[in-house]
């Protein structure tokens, strides 16, 4: 099983429950439609990463906040790279067919180091640099739904095991990216930086 760091101890998630367009300007740079009610999907532990990997020139960068839970409630925070297949994720929606090919991958949930956290949910931030340019940003006051939503939505029809991870979903400007490339991805808490990590594509 694959586990991640969290203030120095190993944790392995369960799973990882994923919010999907959860920020305005997203949907609109993919032209998808804003949905009624909040899109959640899983990826398997064994989607799970320390690393960033090029697998081909379909797949997508997605940067969120993420959020590590216990007894239901978040206690962790990290930053999180969703993988996608862009390409084949578009070719099964529009055959109403599920997402796993295209986003449940081995590999395709690539996270930093969680840190405790249990200050204001309000103030949090991210941002990714690729190749030291600012490429990403996201907030608490851009996301439709926010953290206390998200999970009371969740446990309305699954059940959270400790450790279990949620990725709350990404701002405007995925994109491609290619071997080599430097991603530098940063959760702060108002001006106070809480995390930063850096991966180089292989």
């Amino acid at each position: 099983m694959k586990s991640i760091n969290y203030s120095n101890r190993t944790v392995t998630p369960s799973k990882v429950i994923c919010i999907g367009r959860n920020y305005v300007e997203h949907i609109k740079e993919l032209n998808n439609e804003t949905p009624v009610s909040m899109v959640i999907f899983n990826k398997p532990n064994s989607a799970i990463t320390d690393k960033l990997y090029y697998f081909n020139s379909d797949t997508r960068f997605e940067g969120e906040i993420c959020f590590l839970i216990e007894n239901s409630k978040i206690t962790g925070v990290g930053f999180g790279l969703d993988l996608t297949k862009a390409d084949l994720q578009n070719r099964m929606k529009s055959k109403g067919l599920p997402w796993e090919r295209a986003k449940a991958f081995d590999g395709s949930a690539v996270f930093s180091e969680f840190v405790t956290f249990d200050g204001d949910e309000t103030k949090l931030k991210l941002e990714l640099y690729i190749n030291e340019e600012l490429i990403q940003y996201a907030d608490y006051n851009l996301m439709i739904y926010k953290p206390k939503q998200i999970i009371e939505e969740i446990k309305s029809f699954m059940s959270f095991e400790n450790g279990d991870i949620i990725m709350s979903g990404t701002p405007k400007g995925v994109g491609n990216y290619k071997l080599g490339d430097l991603f530098t991805g940063k959760i702060f808490s108002g001006e106070e930086l809480l995390i930063e990590s850096k991966w180089i594509v292989k």
